[in-house]
């Protein structure tokens, strides 16, 4: 399997949780009111997985590496480009937290925001996906050796495996400040 093989697989379950958000709009329209917690699910899920573990390995490793290589001035570019797409996920996904809170704390007016959010992640993700599988990640794939894409693919394997733990140490340690 390529390096990106992974990443790309990871794609499929960011797809199905933009699927969900979509949902939730629609309740959201509807019934004029979201579940806080709903939302929280949603915001773990993108800052772990879409982005700590997942937009991790893409800056950690993959454009790591291709940091070392020669690359051509368009893969340069699309790099540059989708660290910026990362950084905005983030900021969305930052926005999102704190009008959730606020939506928590009373604030009703926030609910329009969360929804703006919702929605900046259901029109961004898509985008994104479809240009690192079909534009990114199989062309920068010539660029490695095969024993540098095996590297690369247990540099991933590794990365999952401290995510996984860092994760649920974090999540005991959650549990532990709140007993």
């Amino acid at each position: 399997m390529l390096p990106v093989g992974p990443l790309m697989i990871e794609h499929r379950l960011i797809e199905r949780v933009i699927r969900i958000i979509r949902d939730l709009i629609e309740t959201i329209q509807a019934e004029k009111k979201e579940d806080p917690a709903q939302v929280e699910k949603i915001i773990h899920f993108i800052r772990a997985y879409a982005d700590r573990c997942h937009h991790g390995k893409e800056e950690g490793i993959l454009f790591r590496e291709l940091g070392r290589k020669p690359v051509s001035p368009e893969h340069k570019l699309m790099i540059e480009e989708l660290i910026k797409d990362h950084d905005v996920a983030r900021k969305i996904t930052l926005s999102l937290l704190e009008y959730n809170a606020a939506y928590q704390g009373g604030q009703a007016s926030a609910l329009s925001d969360i929804a703006v959010c919702l929605r900046m992640l259901i029109d961004f993700y898509p985008h994104h996906i479809e240009k690192e599988d079909k534009q990114f990640f199989l062309p920068v794939m010539d660029y490695f050796s095969p024993e540098e894409k095996d590297g690369m693919l247990r540099a991933g394997y590794e990365a999952d495996s401290r995510f996984i733990h860092e994760e649920f140490a974090e999540f005991v340690k959650s549990l532990e400040t709140k007993t």
